[in-house]
């Protein structure tokens, strides 16, 4: 028997709030939604999702995983996600060809470039 990747799960303060900026970054839609959980997908039925979650009370600790996006467009996303409120991030990465970025609650996700044919 296997098993099947459901969602990942991220700790934040305010789930309903990083869960709409990840929905729309994504262009993903809000499938589940109670006061301390909310989960998108994009689609109800298209696995796996993100379950954003009340994170527990004094944890600080940096997430040992993160999201890579890959867009058509590198320059063009990582303007669009800065402009909805993410911010440029240096985790000691030096010059690559990815972007490191925070979203609104300061978790890392890198911004691939184009995949080339």
């Amino acid at each position: 028997m296997a098993s099947h990747w459901e969602q990942v799960v991220v700790d934040s303060e305010d789930p309903a709030r990083l869960a709409r900026w990840w929905a729309e970054a994504l262009g993903y839609q809000i499938v589940h939604e109670e006061p301390d959980e909310v989960e998108i997908r994009r689609t109800p039925d298209a696995l796996p999702g993100l379950l954003f979650l009340t994170v527990p009370d004094g944890k600080t600790t940096k997430n040992r995983i993160h999201l890579d996006l890959r867009p058509d467009d590198q320059e063009a996303e990582v303007e669009r996600l800065v402009d909805m409120g993410a911010r440029p991030v240096d985790i000691g990465q030096g010059e690559q060809t990815w972007v490191v970025l925070a979203d609104p609650e300061g978790n890392e996700f890198c911004v691939l470039r184009a995949r080339t044919p």
